[in-house]
């Protein structure tokens, strides 16, 4: 089996399991954060947890970069840019700004997001820095690029905000939880989520591709029933919970 029919082999698989991953998450909620559980095995630290789920993706990305074969431009300099800006943040940044010291993670959480995020950044780095056969800098100009670069950046933005406000609620080694307010959460429960979504939408346009296109729907699978999860513990904690609030999308779900 050649790579290529490898790539596209592991890259249909993976589309075709999204949909069913969307679908069973609305019926087993993944037990890290506020709805941590027993029964899921050995745990760690949270921090931990998330270095070890979210590192692979910047490297894998960047060793794909450097092993390519196809030519270098500044279109896939832009995109190596664009992924490294959110899984350096995610992996080595985010998690340092959890305020709980305690915390914890079930390990088996921690290696499906590694295995998740192993694939995932194999996908994309491989098809832009090899298969895709480069991109010329005359993409840029394309406004699938700009659209989908804009969104990104849109996504980026609503991403990092919502965590600052999430990580302000609480002061270094408090525990609980707490209404967020402000920003976006004016309108819906998750909009660091709902960020996420974007980036990632954003990213399937401005590269075209099946890959891009794979994570894309990956996070939806992933957060939209985490995002409901969500709103219905809010709503169950919090007995004045904004009734007006949605989960995900404003005025709509």
């Amino acid at each position: 089996m050649t790579s290529n029919l490898l790539f596209n082999v592991i890259l249909i698989i993976w589309l075709v399991l999204s949909p069913a991953i969307f679908i069973s998450l609305f019926f087993i909620v993944a037990p890290y954060g506020r709805h941590i559980r027993s029964g899921w095995g050995l745990s760690l630290d949270s921090k931990l947890g998330w270095i070890i789920m979210e590192s692979s993706s910047p490297l894998i990305f960047a060793l794909c970069f450097i092993l390519g074969t196809a030519p270098v431009s500044v279109t896939t300099a832009v995109f190596l840019l664009l992924w490294e800006a959110h899984y350096i943040h995610r992996a080595f940044i985010y998690p340092f700004s959890l305020k709980s010291s305690n915390e914890k993670m079930p390990l088996s959480i921690a290696f499906s997001g590694l295995f998740f995020n192993l694939v995932n950044a194999s996908l994309n780095g491989y098809y832009i820095f090899t298969l895709s056969g480069g991109y010329p800098n005359q993409w840029m100009a394309d406004p699938r690029f700009i659209i989908g670069t804009a969104v990104f950046i849109c996504g980026f933005v609503i991403n990092r905000q919502a965590d600052n406000t999430l990580a302000l609620l609480r002061r270094k080694g408090e525990t609980g939880y707490l209404i967020p307010q402000g920003g976006l959460y004016r309108w819906i429960s998750c909009p660091n989520y709902l960020g996420e979504i974007l980036i990632w939408s954003g990213w399937a346009l401005a590269t075209w591709s099946l890959a891009g296109l794979s994570f894309a729907l990956w996070s939806i699978a992933n957060l939209a029933p985490r995002a409901v999860s969500h709103h219905k513990w809010y709503h169950e904690h919090f007995p004045d919970y904004p009734a007006a609030r949605k989960a995900l999308v404003p005025g709509i779900w």
